[in-house]
């Protein structure tokens, strides 16, 4: 089965397995499932759409939404395989309901209950936040230095402030949540210990000497929100040139197909993630005082790493940003630097 990564919207080759209440996922690579875990979706209370038709161009994925709203789609290699997988995780969807039934709500429940209304993906965005979001900042623990994380009980006050949970209690359920839907990752003894010998829904520990940090799936985010909010008046432009270009990113280097907008009074480059919308762009810059440059194929040139197809240019912004894009074809890339460069 096939799984598109939570974040970052590629789809990965995954051995899954199924057990009466989880299905568990390993990396799959040379025909051969590698023995660490990669990952796991709790059944309970999710909610299975199969056939997934949202997708036109994959007739064969379904998908999974988890108690806390967290959607997983998957991807079978034919329609008999997708739906006996379907019928199978339904089976045991079924079979927990029915165990479930007739239980008196507790106050734990009812704490539950409340956290099926709330959105984890929206709360891991306030919590990256670059101004209101939760400080990150390094720890010692046992003789080790560890960067870029909080301390448990951080996290509690936080969600409590912020208002996220009522209660302190409620605030450990909800990062408990988090951690359970792999948003947030343990880091140092404490926390893992802690992890192994507590139940579900005291995963979390309102505690200064336990760790955690944002997962490595989502470190694509440590770049955080743009410093600056977009103006109104940037993208109050005609739109002169829109297409798909490679652009690669600052920190990590990969490259990653974005919807770029060029618009005229006042002249601005936008780009998009096509996976989200064409709303709010994740990126910008003003083309005035710009440079750019088409980087001919005899090697790379220095700052631009991985794969290379060709059709590389280069914006160099008035405040020194170096843009490194690749187009589809060398026709594209001479139309976006005429294009661009009439605007700077």
């Amino acid at each position: 089965v096939g799984t598109e990564g939570h974040i970052v919207h590629n789809w990965k080759a995954r051995w899954f397995v199924l057990t009466p209440d989880k299905l568990l996922y390993y990396k799959y690579e040379g025909g051969k499932r590698d023995s660490c875990q990669r990952g796991k979706i709790l059944l309970k209370d999710c909610l299975i759409t199969c056939p997934f038709l949202e997708y036109e161009n994959r007739p064969l994925a379904f998908k999974l939404q988890t108690k806390h709203g967290v959607d997983h789609f998957l991807e079978a290699c034919s329609r008999e395989e997708r739906d006996e997988w379907a019928a199978d995780i339904t089976a045991a969807l079924n079979k927990l309901q029915a165990t479930d039934g007739g239980k008196p709500m507790s106050q734990k429940d009812s704490a539950q209950s409340r956290l099926q209304n709330i959105n984890l993906s929206k709360v891991l965005d306030s919590m990256y936040d670059v101004h209101s979001g939760i400080k990150l900042s390094n720890h010692v623990e046992q003789g080790s230095t560890y960067s870029n994380c909080f301390s448990g009980s951080a996290v509690v006050d936080w969600l409590v402030f912020m208002q996220l949970s009522l209660t302190r209690g409620e605030a450990m359920t909800l990062a408990s949540a988090l951690l359970e839907e792999g948003f947030l990752q343990t880091v140092g003894q404490r926390s893992v210990e802690a992890l192994r010998t507590a139940s579900l829904s005291e995963q979390f520990m309102d505690d200064s000497t336990a760790l955690y940090s944002f997962s490595d799936s989502f470190k694509k985010r440590g770049s955080v929100k743009s410093e600056r909010s977009l103006s109104a008046v940037e993208l109050s432009g005609k739109v002169v040139k829109r297409g798909y270009l490679l652009k690669q990113g600052h920190r990590r280097k990969n490259w990653k197909v974005r919807l770029f907008v060029l618009r005229s009074e006042p002249d601005f480059l936008h780009y998009y993630d096509p996976t989200k919308d064409d709303i709010s762009p994740v990126g910008g810059f003003s083309l005035r005082g710009c440079l750019i440059s088409s980087l001919d194929d005899n090697g790379v040139p220095s700052g631009v790493k991985g794969n290379i197809q060709g059709n590389l240019f280069k914006i160099i912004t008035k405040s020194d940003i170096h843009y490194f894009i690749q187009a589809p074809t060398h026709q594209e890339k001479m139309d976006w630097i005429d294009a661009i460069r009439e605007h700077t």
